[in-house]
């Protein structure tokens, strides 16, 4: 599959990527986004040798949406600052199978991970090892039976989203490893659609959209909401 770029320059690659796909971290001789971008700006820029590409913001593999990488060490440096003072502006789209009250609300839980089960529970403040996740969430409609989502999370925790609307009775359609038993047909129904942030050099406002995969335009969801 090519490679869907969102933005180009010499300081930053976005892409976005599909389900099923593994950000980074696989073993040796498998598939992942950051080896792939890495070999796209190989043959586009003739780079020989290994091609420096710093990942910036991840996604789980069966997530689609918009991944940022620096291509420079500075600009690496620069974007982790902005993640972690939470100036980046992170907006994702998730389909669940009911309809979700309050319509628009803030959720705060705990969250540690279970490495055994290589999956994250959800926890008192108290527990060893126990993060705060937080995040913004709004319901934008229902399309056939399922309900569509606007979330914008405050923290970066691994899985945050799919745990904290599970915990609330909402798991995300297709993602039965948090309790779904509606099928989706790639992936499952988490879409990270837009990522807003400072320019690492030039210092302007870039705000990226990530156009939604052919599964979701299938059920009826349009690209504004």
């Amino acid at each position: 599959m090519a490679l869907q770029v969102l933005y180009e320059d010499n300081h930053l690659l976005a892409v976005s990527k599909p389900a099923g796909l593994a950000t980074m971290g696989v073993q040796p001789g498998t598939p992942s986004l950051l080896q792939q971008a890495k070999e796209y700006l190989a043959r586009k820029y003739r780079k020989p040798g290994n091609v420096y590409l710093g990942t910036v913001s991840r996604l789980d593999a069966p997530v689609t949406g918009v991944v940022l990488f620096a291509r420079t060490s500075k600009a690496a440096r620069r974007l982790a600052e902005q993640f972690r003072s939470r100036t980046v502006d992170k907006c994702y789209w998730a389909l669940v199978g009911q309809r979700v009250w309050p319509a628009e609300g803030r959720l705060i839980d705990w969250l540690i991970r279970h490495e055994r089960g290589r999956k994250v529970l959800a926890t008192g403040p108290t527990a060893r090892g126990a993060q705060q996740a937080v995040l913004h969430y709004r319901l934008l409609g229902q399309v056939a039976d399922v309900w569509l989502l606007e979330v914008r999370p405050e923290t970066g925790r691994k899985h945050q989203i799919r745990v904290q609307l599970a915990r609330h009775g909402y798991p995300i359609v297709g993602d039965f490893k948090y309790g779904s038993r509606q099928p989706f047909p790639q992936g499952i129904a988490l879409h990270a659609r837009s990522l807003a942030f400072t320019h690492p050099v030039s210092h302007q406002r870039i705000s990226l959209v990530a156009p939604l995969p052919p599964a979701w335009r299938k059920l009826g969801i349009k690209e504004q909401g």
